[in-house]
């Protein structure tokens, strides 16, 4: 029989885990913070409507056949599934003064922990979490192939230098090469990525900038695209669905395919903890500021569960997808640790 604990510490951890590849991106809304609630006044609510996005909101058609009761096919449930519940735990200490958001959403009992509620139904831009994505639908295609040699780089020279070499998919992934991910999709096309996020229900799902040219941080079209800082918007609610759907117990993609996936996603840093954490950082910028970080992913505990931290413009700090992944490492290790 498993039981979990949910310790809350006092400060972050002191040492920011390394290794964060970064995409200049743009976006920039105002941020509302919900007011925390305490640990032992937690509370519990039963689900019924969607989520409630304060920027690019559902269409008003797709608003109204859910408020209808209409269920896309690919988000209806088995019957026997528990009804959704929210706990908002006050993890107000993972983030000190930054503003931001974190849900962990734990398939076990259909429960959602979410910190900051209004943040986490925003929907924002993905950036280099979208290509968990991209991917995915890279491998199913064939337009990524493991056996195939390394891709060649045009001889561009990148800001970073990691990118400036012929590269395969795992170091592309765990580089975060923009110039990588801008041939992979478009060997794929709009009309399968429209697919893909159709059948995945990924955030607006609006590709219409496929170039990235609302891109205000950068004109290079081997960095733009329409997942950094442009048409594609998703909350970190909608990232830990998203997630859920490919990795979770329910998932229909091919085995090989999420193998593949998890090698590429996992942490290294938690190969020595009593638990797992796979995932992908993402970053973006405005004028040259960062205006959305994030880590998404899922970690196993004994079971599996999916997460997503976001961290947004917050005046006088530094605001980077590295301290995201800490703040979501630290999530992951206070929130359920299997007994023995």
């Amino acid at each position: 029989m498993r039981c979990t604990r949910l310790v809350i510490p006092v400060i972050l951890l002191s040492a920011i885990l390394s290794g964060c590849a970064a995409e200049h991106e743009e976006s920039s809304s105002p941020r509302t913070e919900t007011e925390p609630v305490a640990l032992n006044d937690m509370q519990t609510q039963t689900q019924t409507d969607a989520p409630n996005e304060t920027e690019a909101p559902a269409d008003s058609e797709e608003k109204d056949a859910l408020s209808a009761g209409a269920v896309p096919e690919a988000a209806k449930e088995p019957a026997d599934v528990p009804p959704v519940t929210t706990l908002r735990p006050d993890w107000s200490s993972y983030f000190g003064d930054l503003n931001g958001a974190a849900v962990i959403f734990d398939p076990d009992g259909n429960t959602f922990q979410i910190y900051n509620e209004d943040l986490a139904d925003t929907r924002r831009s993905p950036c280099s979490t979208f290509k968990i994505i991209s991917s995915l639908v890279g491998l199913e295609s064939g337009a990524i192939d493991q056996k195939d040699p390394p891709r060649p780089w045009s001889g561009e020279a990148f800001w970073s230098d990691d990118w400036n070499q012929d590269i395969d998919f795992p170091t592309a992934f765990r580089t975060s090469c923009v110039w990588y991910y801008r041939q992979v999709i478009d060997d794929i096309g709009p009309e399968a990525i429209q697919d893909a996020l159709e059948l995945l229900q990924y955030g607006n799902c609006d590709i219409s900038d496929w170039e990235g040219r609302l891109n205000n941080n950068n004109s290079n079209p081997a960095l733009t695209g329409f997942w950094i800082e442009s048409s594609l918007k998703i909350s970190p609610r909608e990232q830990t669905q998203v997630l859920e759907r490919i990795f979770g117990q329910a998932s229909e993609y091919p085995p090989d395919i999420l193998a593949a996936l998890e090698e590429v996603m996992f942490l290294p840093e938690t190969g020595a903890e009593p638990f797992s954490v796979y995932g992908k950082t993402g970053m973006g910028k405005s004028d040259g500021i960062v205006v959305d970080a994030w880590y998404a992913g899922f970690a196993d505990v004994g079971h599996r569960v999916c997460f997503c931290v976001y961290l947004g413009e917050t005046a006088d700090r530094e605001v980077s997808s590295a301290v995201a992944r800490e703040i979501a490492v630290s999530l992951i290790r206070d929130y359920g640790i299997p007994c023995p």
